[in-house]
Formats: structure tokens, C-alpha cells, sequence
């Protein structure tokens, strides 16, 4: 198994770069320990300073790294001119020597589609239409025009092209099972999320591999796991707690008002056993079996989701990895 790293820095407002200088930090042990990469979140207007430029941040950690993957986890497309955002995830490409995976989405949560003044129902097309173009660009030498419903472009051409042919890894965020069978036939990589339980993850993971067919490959699929090693149950006890409240702040924001259905994640985060059913918190014989168990069900690459970028964690997780 390989192991990255998923989630990204919080700012606070009397000194916003204490957070992203301690997460850039982290990151850089990471690599040093022997993680395969990071895949950085995009988020807005939480109030609790979540990384709203991911791409900027990879920029800088291109510069500071040397054989670290580079990802998101994920670019909103709704939310982004599609050709300045090709332009700068190519950017990052090839400042980075080739190293950027590309994780984009239809997004999620109601106060940030609520804060763009953009309808949530429109996400799908815009995402349909923004990866075309993104695709188009990335894939063109030659000049083209475009006129779509939510955009247009005309005699445009994308500079810098990427340094990754056709272009960066391209992994999608899905858990409908119509959503991943559309991105096993758009030969996206698969993005699953940390609340599904393992015995639906091995569902979800079976309808991406027979989309597939011939061309899967265990490492086009990633699943992100919340992650706390500790030494006691004391330990243990206080980082789910604390867990739990970073859990409710993310289901408060994604939640529609009034709304009793909504996104996939939301099926999972907000259930009885959300706390403690998918996640890997616990002592390392503890862990252990988890991961093993994870391995038996056909996953290669996990992001781990740190708490609160504890270094113990980050150090002993990569070790675990060296026992399966």
C-alpha cells in the first residue's frame, strides 16, 4: 500500500500564515518520511480558515519538494473560469517537474454555492462543461473557439501546455454509483471519500473496476481515511471528540436549510457511528488490522486525514505501512 495525505492548512485571522507555515511543514516531513503525495482540499467562506487556493499552495510546495505527488482534493469546477484554471493547473505542472494530480468535483457544500450566488442544481452541468473545455485545452496545440451555456471562449490557446501528456491525472470525487460509472467512462480516477464503511467502500471499488474493464488499475482509486494514533484511551477519546466537532462544522455547512437529502458524504458523516465506524483512530495493533482489512478489499492508496497534523501519527502510520 502507498500513503498520502488529504485535507490542508487552517488560517487564523491575527496570523494567517502560522497555519499554512506549519501545515507546509508537515508536508515536508511527509515527503521526507517517504509519503507518496498530498491531495490539498478547496474550500470558502467556513470562517475557520480552510485553504481557499490550493493550487498556489502546490506552487510553493513544488519549489520546496522533489518526488512529492501534488493533488487536490478537489477543484470546485462550477467555481472556476475553466481556462484560467487549466492554465494554472498546468502551471503547477510543469514547475513542478510533472507531479500535479488534479482532483476536481461538483462540490458539496450549500454555504459555498450559497456564497458565489450560484445554483447547486446547475453543478453538473457546469462541471460537464468546464472539464471539457479544461480537456480541450490541455489536449490542443492548435487555436479553438467554444460557446457553451455557461461559457465562451474564442481563438484562445492554453499556455504553458502541461508538462504531463495528454495532461495531469485527472481524479474525480464520486460516491453515487451512477457517478462512478460515469467517471470510469470519462477514465477518471476515483476519489473515495473517509465516511463510507469499508463493506460499501468494497461495493463502490467492484462498480469502478467493472466500468473499467480492461483498463483498471488498483492505483487509478484512492480512499481517504481521518487517521489519530495515540497511547491511550484518554488520548483517543479527546481527538475524537475533537473530531466530532470538526464533523458537525462540516455538516452544518454543506447542509441545504430545510433540505432532508443532499450530498453522498453527508449519507455517511452525520450517521450514529460516523465518529469511530470508518475511522483509523487507536493505538497501532489497533490500526493494524483496519489497514490490513482496507488491503483485503482492494485498496493501494490511502490519504490519511491527520488530526490536527499530529507528527506521532504522521510517523507511525508511514511505519505501519512498512508491516502490511
Amino acid at each position: 500500500m502507498r500513503f498520502g495525505l488529504f485535507g490542508g492548512a487552517q488560517s487564523a485571522p491575527a496570523d494567517p500564515a502560522r497555519g499554512y507555515n506549519e501545515y507546509l511543514d508537515f508536508l515536508l516531513e511527509a515527503e521526507a518520511l517517504g509519503y507518496h503525495g498530498c491531495f490539498l482540499t478547496e474550500h470558502h467562506f467556513t470562517g475557520w480558515g480552510q485553504v481557499s487556493a490550493p493550487l498556489h499552495m502546490l506552487s510553493y510546495l513544488a519549489a520546496r519538494t522533489t518526488r512529492f505527488r501534488l493533488g487536490t482534493a478537489v477543484m470546485v469546477l462550477a467555481w472556476h473560469n475553466p481556462m484560467l484554471l487549466a492554465e494554472q493547473a498546468a502551471t503547477v505542472d510543469v514547475l513542478s517537474g510533472g507531479r500535479l494530480d488534479l482532483g476536481i468535483g461538483r462540490g458539496y457544500r450549500h454555504n459555498e454555492f450559497h456564497g458565489f450566488a450560484m445554483d447547486a442544481h446547475e453543478a453538473e452541468t457546469r462541471f460537464t462543461e468546464s472539464l471539457d473545455v479544461m480537456t480541450r485545452a490541455w489536449t490542443s496545440r492548435d487555436r479553438f473557439s467554444h460557446h457553451g451555456k455557461f461559457w465562451r471562449f474564442d481563438d484562445v490557446i492554453l499556455e504553458p501546455p502541461p508538462l504531463q501528456s495528454p495532461h495531469p491525472p485527472l481524479w474525480v470525487s464520486a460516491g453515487r454509483d451512477s457517478s462512478i460509472r460515469a467517471a470510469a467512462q470519462k477514465g477518471l480516477r476515483l476519489l473515495l471519500d473517509q465516511f463510507t464503511p469499508i463493506d460499501i467502500l468494497a461495493e463502490k471499488i467492484a462498480i469502478y473496476r467493472n466500468a473499467m474493464g480492461s483498463k483498471f488499475d488498483p492505483s487509478m482509486i484512492a480512499v481517504a481515511r481521518d487517521v489519530y494514533i495515540g497511547d491511550s484511551t484518554a488520548e483517543i477519546e479527546d481527538a475524537l471528540r475533537r473530531r466530532a466537532i470538526g464533523h458537525q462544522r462540516m455538516i452544518d455547512a454543506a447542509r441545504v436549510p430545510g433540505a432532508t437529502t443532499g450530498s453522498h458524504i453527508l449519507a455517511w458523516a452525520d450517521r450514529p457511528k460516523a465518529r469511530t465506524e470508518a475511522a483509523l483512530y487507536g493505538s497501532p495493533e489497533q490500526i493494524a488490522p483496519k489497514l490490513q482489512a482496507l488491503r483485503d478489499t482492494g485498496v493501494t492508496t490511502i490519504l490519511a486525514n491527520i488530526l490536527g497534523q499530529h507528527r506521532p501519527t504522521l510517523r507511525q502510520l508511514i511505519a505501519l505501512a512498512g508491516t502490511l
